[in-house]
């Protein structure tokens, strides 16, 4: 059995948390919901307040799902104020480990490699982790959650299923205690990296628990899952080899540049088209500001909730590798005009710029104007540096004016949600 002891700390309902602490109240006891008012009621709620979840109200739930004879606060969404709180939690975690063991997981959520600290500190690893979660709730105001493991996916296990049951949140599980508690548990969807897809597969074999998966004939599971397989049935044992260290390490082999937004209303063919010029024009400036260059783009446009109609996708492949807009936004406008059924209204736009390489080792293409992809760079070049200077809003192209368009809104927003500032 592993000697690793690995800490995964989750702020409890962190967004709904910082706007309980922001306005003097208790966040375990406060009925709070995050959510934009100026949206329908339709909108996802970014994260409601630990009391409304004991009251059974899901965390990601719509405005109308929340009962009408429950009085809440209605916070608007302040993306930034919850990056400065979460900079300041991880303040705190660097007290007590360095950061090459400390591995962020999201806003709300980091692992932490306490093994070599445990010595040093005289603590057991739940004495360390309650130590953690008094720190940020004494200095923060934010409650914590806490996993511990003997690998990363244990201790992630340990806070998604087991921590909440405990009076102290704080859950425990080794590869033992992991096939003697959890391999009976139901649903397996309950289970890191299980959706509701792969758990509908596997329940037409008759495969209910992560007992019968690790019980199942290897063969049928790299069937059903091919490679993915592996790491199931690894999971299904408790078994996870790769450590923090691995994480930090990684290096992907192809890199890629996206953008993707969910229209607030149904959009027509030609306000779509509007919305994709802005986004690759955003995509392009992102990549000669990091100095990367693309080869190919590909466009995913789903259609209004309505049709329930798949999503439209396609690739459009470049003459050279560039980052010039004279290039690639005429190639996604072809593209988008090809593939999208201009009958069908447009709701959820994604970009990719594929295979991002360093401008200095992007091949010049045979045909390309070598002069005007110049001239482009320059233009490009100095909307960047007035940008930075004086604001995201202090140069627009005319198609950004226009009523349908949407970069001067998501300008002030992080993460499709207004910053807050």
């Amino acid at each position: 059995m592993s000697d690793k002891r690995y800490l995964c700390i989750d702020l409890k309902s962190f967004y709904a948390s910082v706007e309980c602490v922001e306005r003097g109240l208790d966040p375990m006891t406060t009925n709070l919901v995050v959510a934009d008012p100026e949206r329908s009621d339709k909108t996802i709620c970014l994260a409601v307040s630990p009391s409304l979840k004991a009251m059974g109200i899901p965390n990601r739930c719509r405005v109308f799902e929340i009962p009408e004879q429950i009085d809440y606060i209605m916070a608007e969404p302040r993306m930034q104020k919850y990056i400065e709180y979460a900079a300041e939690i991880y303040g705190i975690y660097l007290k007590y480990a360095a950061p090459e063991d400390i591995h962020v997981y999201s806003i709300d959520e980091a692992f932490i490699d306490v093994t070599e600290y445990l010595p040093l500190y005289g603590l057991t690893a739940k004495e360390l982790a309650g130590r953690i979660m008094r720190d940020i709730l004494e200095n923060v105001g934010v409650r914590a959650a806490c996993g511990i493991g003997t690998n990363l996916y244990l201790t992630k296990i340990a806070l998604d299923i087991t921590a909440k049951h405990d009076r102290d949140f704080i859950g425990i599980l080794d590869e033992e205690s992991y096939r003697r508690t959890m391999w009976d548990h139901r649903p397996l969807t309950d289970f890191w990296r299980i959706g509701r897809g792969t758990a509908r597969t596997l329940e037409r074999y008759g495969i209910y628990t992560m007992k019968d998966v690790a019980k199942a004939p290897e063969e049928l599971l790299y069937k059903l899952f091919g490679m993915d397989a592996e790491l199931l049935i690894d999971h299904a044992w408790g078994r996870e080899p790769t450590t923090i260290a691995d994480i930090k390490a990684y290096k992907s082999k192809t890199n890629c540049l996206s953008s993707g937004q969910v229209l607030m209303r149904d959009y027509t063919f030609e306000e779509g088209e509007l919305i994709v010029k802005e986004m690759m024009d955003l995509l392009c400036l992102d990549m000669v500001g990091k100095g990367l260059v693309t080869n190919s783009v590909t466009l995913c446009v789903g259609y209004s909730n309505s049709l329930h109609m798949e999503a439209a996708k396609g690739t459009a492949s470049l003459a050279l590798e560039t980052s010039a807009d004279v290039v690639i936004i005429p190639a996604v406008t072809a593209l988008y005009r090809r593939i999208v059924n201009p009958e069908y209204p447009v709701r959820r736009i994604h970009v990719t710029c594929n295979h991002v390489v360093p401008e200095g080792a992007a091949q010049i293409g045979l045909f390309a104007d070598a002069d005007e992809i110049e001239r482009n760079r320059k233009v490009q070049t100095a909307v960047l540096e007035i940008k930075k200077k004086y604001g995201r809003d202090a140069i627009m192209k005319g198609m950004n004016l226009e009523k349908a368009a949407t970069t001067r809104e998501r300008n002030h927003q992080i993460g499709g949600h207004k910053s807050g500032q």
